[in-house]
């Protein structure tokens, strides 16, 4: 499969230099890249980008992650390979990413509560600033259907 356009990140010089200066800020929050990984391969799972969730497998692989904790990242609520701090990231990752599938509040009080017992306000912004872009790359991929391997990564 061969992508429709050019990623609009690329094409758009200055897009490319807004998600930079996000990609900035997230590093600055103090959340580990492994972390940082996880949460963007689930985000990108959740929404089905096929080229994301191929990066992210290989950022991971690269960074030494074990292949056990990668591949159990979909099913992670049923998995023994999670510290509690990262399942309160992920459980955020899931309700960011599912807004459409709520009932009530995006992110209830208790999933709060049990991401700030982990998290300071520091590393919430940055793990909140991730899930959005991370979305917003998976929407862009889905548009113009940027294959798995592309090596923008």
């Amino acid at each position: 499969m061969q992508a429709r356009m050019t990623n609009p990140a690329y094409v758009l010089p200055d897009g490319l230099k807004g998600i930079g200066t996000i990609f900035k800020a997230i590093n600055q929050g103090d959340i580990s890249h492994e972390l940082q990984e996880i949460v963007a391969l689930r985000t990108s799972q959740i929404n089905g980008c096929s080229a994301c969730v191929h990066a992210h497998n290989q950022s991971l692989i690269k960074a030494g992650e074990s292949a056990e904790r990668i591949a159990a990242v979909a099913a992670w609520w049923e998995a023994p390979f999670f510290t509690d701090a990262e399942r309160a990231a992920l459980e955020l990752t899931e309700a960011v990413t599912r807004l459409a599938d709520r009932s009530g509040e995006a992110v209830s009080d208790e999933l709060w509560g049990l991401v700030a017992d982990h998290y300071d306000e520091k590393q919430i912004s940055a793990l909140l600033l991730l899930i959005g872009v991370t979305n917003m790359f998976n929407r862009l991929n889905a548009a113009i259907k940027e294959p798995a391997g592309t090596s923008w990564n």
